[in-house]
């Protein structure tokens, strides 16, 4: 993953994770949920990630798993995006 990717991600994270910490002071594997990130809030981050990647996440990956980090989110979008 490349340091831009991480940057986009986390981006998304502070506009829509509802973070009680800012989300440039997230490590890669810090779980989001921990930092406050809700189940409702999940959805506009899911929604946020998809137009900024010009992606779409399919049924199969809308699991609490894929949303758990940085990191995990990361992995998500590679395997999306490959």
């Amino acid at each position: 993953m490349t340091t831009e990717i991480y940057t986009r991600i986390k981006d998304v994270l502070a506009s829509h994770a509802e973070l009680n910490q800012a989300a440039t002071s997230l490590g890669e594997d810090d779980d989001l949920f921990a930092a406050g990130m809700s189940s409702r809030a999940t959805v506009g981050v899911m929604l946020g990630l998809e137009s900024e990647f010009d992606i779409e996440f399919p049924d199969a990956m809308l699991r609490r798993e894929v949303f758990e980090s940085v990191r995990s989110i990361a992995t998500a979008l590679e395997t999306l995006r490959s």
